[in-house]
């Protein structure tokens, strides 16, 4: 009797611990793994990299330079083209130099006719003496008029022979631009793909970066929780922090799924019986303790025990 006394007991001492942690277990609602948008960034140009600053596990800013692609032949180039907008715009005419001595002649000609003219009221000049000196006049301003239009025809070609010289610099600027590696975001390095002085082609990934300020949370709920859930709704979330301890963190849901899935065999959940579930994303503030991969748990109240 009294060995069987023993057993009964241990029994349901044991039954007692494992309802209790049962119960505890389900105060949270749903489980999942801890990820973040991952960014790959490549190379935009060809060449050999000069200079690249990149080491995993390294926080960059955003717009952080990072290094930049060969780009001596594309400088070279430029500075061709330059010269060869500078012979020709050095052709161009110096209008007010070039009828400057028209404008001179008119001016001796606007003289002579007024003197003509004051004679002429004077009955001491004739009237073709002052139509002559009235038709000099007018010779000199069509005379002006003519080489400042010849001029500035000559002046328009010459920058129609410039344009494409200047879209080509443009395009070459863009060129250079794109040899400087950026990086778009500000987050954690987690994977290097290239090394110094490597020659990359257009499209080559040099590393993958995450934002890590903020994880997302990707938990699986079931359809009767589905009710339980909407977005912008905050909920609490906990991962594990060494032996038999939580770390607890808030949360708020941003995306639910609107197709079912089959569970993942990682995943558990509310209901284990459940074959189809719906995915969820929470975005959770990360003090530094929270790493992509890591499992964390859900609770849609507070009703959830540390």
């Amino acid at each position: 009797m009294n060995i069987m006394n023993k057993k009964t007991i241990g029994l349901l001492i044991f039954s007692a611990i494992f309802a209790s942690c049962h119960n505890s277990e389900n105060d949270w609602d749903a489980a999942g793994a801890f990820e973040s948008v991952e960014t790959i960034v490549s190379t935009e140009s060809s060449g050999t990299l000069m200079q690249f600053d990149v080491e995993e596990g390294q926080t960059l800013n955003k717009n952080q330079w990072i290094g930049y692609v060969d780009s001596a032949q594309l400088f070279f180039a430029k500075e061709e083209l330059q010269a060869q907008i500078a012979s020709t715009l050095s052709q161009q005419p110096d209008i007010p130099v070039q009828v400057a001595s028209l404008y001179s002649q008119l001016a001796d000609a606007e003289k002579n006719q007024e003197r003509i003219q004051n004679l002429a009221k004077a009955n001491a000049a004739t009237q073709q003496q002052l139509d002559d000196a009235n038709t000099q006049v007018e010779v000199y301003k069509k005379q002006i008029e003519a080489q400042k239009s010849a001029l500035g025809i000559t002046t328009n070609t010459l920058e129609k022979d410039v344009t494409p010289l200047v879209h080509h610099i443009q395009q070459i600027d863009d060129q250079l631009q794109k040899c400087k590696i950026i990086n778009p975001i500000h987050g954690t390095v987690l994977t290097k793909y290239a090394e110094n002085h490597e020659v990359v082609t257009p499209g080559k990934a040099l590393y993958k970066i995450a934002p890590t300020d903020t994880l997302i949370l990707r938990a699986y709920i079931t359809g009767s929780q589905l009710t339980e859930v909407k977005l912008g709704q905050k909920v609490k979330v906990r991962s594990d922090e060494g032996s038999n301890n939580y770390k607890y963190y808030p949360g708020v849901i941003y995306w639910i799924s609107d197709k079912s899935e089959f569970t993942p065999k990682t995943i558990p959940t509310k209901d284990e019986r459940a074959d189809l579930v719906y995915a969820i994303k929470i975005r959770v503030p990360n003090d530094g303790y929270l790493k992509i991969g890591m499992y964390g748990e859900v609770a849609f109240s507070n009703s959830a025990t540390k």
